[in-house]
């Protein structure tokens, strides 16, 4: 497969989605300040979905102009990439109407770490097609990032399952700014 049609059919894959995020938005009982202040859950479970499905978006898209080839493995943890991201609609409106129950909280962690490890099986795969190291920080097993990006997680998910019920969000929040801010900097330092 072309590189190119598998980076298009990605792109409109993941902005269908992001799509979809915004639709399952729960509308105000009342249209009112208060009406609108007390979705503020449904808003923060939105926008933190939106941004972290986004900034993988840019992860890739940053990356992929120096990917020269692409093997049947990358196709099939593009699929499965997508599979997993696809869920993000459901289960973000999920944990936006159980803000406090671990059961979603879990649910939606859950999902974060398999779209993470088909990242990780995504640049692996093109790492073996290509010869050489092409997604750095965030998919690469060789350094920090992907360690501390994967260990902020599960200790999100862990503390979700025993003391604090939406400590998967939050990590996902301190995450996103942890590798957010950390990519920004690498890139303002080349």
């Amino acid at each position: 497969m072309d590189k190119e049609r598998l980076a298009a059919f990605t792109d409109a894959v993941l902005a269908i989605i992001m799509t979809i995020l915004v639709l399952e938005l729960e509308k105000p009982a009342h249209v009112t300040w208060q009406g609108i202040w007390d979705l503020r859950v449904n808003y923060f479970a939105y926008a933190l979905s939106f941004f972290w499905l986004g900034f993988m978006w840019v992860s890739h898209h940053n990356a992929w102009h120096r990917i020269k080839k692409v093997n049947n493995s990358t196709v099939m943890y593009t699929l499965l990439m997508l599979f997993f991201s696809s869920l993000f609609p459901y289960t973000t409106s999920i944990v936006a109407q159980n803000f406090n129950n671990p059961t979603a909280q879990f649910m939606y962690g859950v999902v974060i770490l398999l779209v993470s490890l088909s990242n990780l099986g995504i640049s692996h795969s093109l790492n073996v097609a290509n010869g050489k190291r092409y997604f750095k920080a965030m998919y690469n097993l060789s350094t920090g990032g992907v360690i501390l990006d994967f260990a902020i997680k599960i200790i999100g998910l862990l503390l979700t399952v025993t003391v604090f019920p939406p400590a998967v969000l939050y990590a996902v929040l301190i995450n996103f700014v942890v590798m957010f801010g950390a990519n920004s900097w690498s890139h303002s330092n080349n």
